[in-house]
């Protein structure tokens, strides 16, 4: 199983190519096998999957039923996007254009840790995100924490 954590600064070389933080990488599950599916996030990221954690992801939406509307539309937008990759010698994985265009993305990212998937962001974006949550952080874990007693 990958586990992810963190936030870091990378840059975006001109084929599209972004480096994979050491300390991401050290969490790979040996079973993913350094290969890993880029997909449309939502707030306009990039969700990276290691494939040992894509595999759980389209086991869950196998389960979804092609006669609901909405599941048709979450599972060919997911998977409209996706696209393998694998990590070459220098630890970079080649985002498509097709995706840095969707998440705006030109020199610089903001690469996410977040449990088992990495999450890519341009700087910008990812800051007014943040910067305009309805809620705290306080009030929402409140919230959250306060369900899962």
């Amino acid at each position: 199983m990958s586990s992810f954590k963190g936030r870091y600064s990378y840059s975006v070389d001109n084929k599209g190519r972004i480096a994979l933080p050491a300390k991401l990488r050290k969490n790979v599950s040996p079973s993913a096998n350094d290969t890993f599916i880029i997909t449309r996030g939502f707030e306009q990221c990039l969700f990276v999957y290691p494939q040992d954690e894509w595999s759980k992801v389209e086991e869950s939406i196998r389960g979804l039923s092609p006669t609901n509307p909405q599941h048709r539309f979450f599972v060919r937008t997911l998977l409209q996007w996706a696209v393998d990759g694998q990590l070459d010698s220098q630890a970079r994985i080649t985002i498509p254009q097709d995706l840095l265009k969707f998440a705006s993305i030109e020199n610089e990212v903001l690469i996410l840790g977040v449990l088992e998937r990495i999450e890519i962001w341009n700087p910008k974006i990812y800051e007014e995100y943040m910067n305009n949550q309805p809620a705290t952080y306080e009030t929402v874990a409140e919230s959250v924490l306060k369900t899962q007693s």
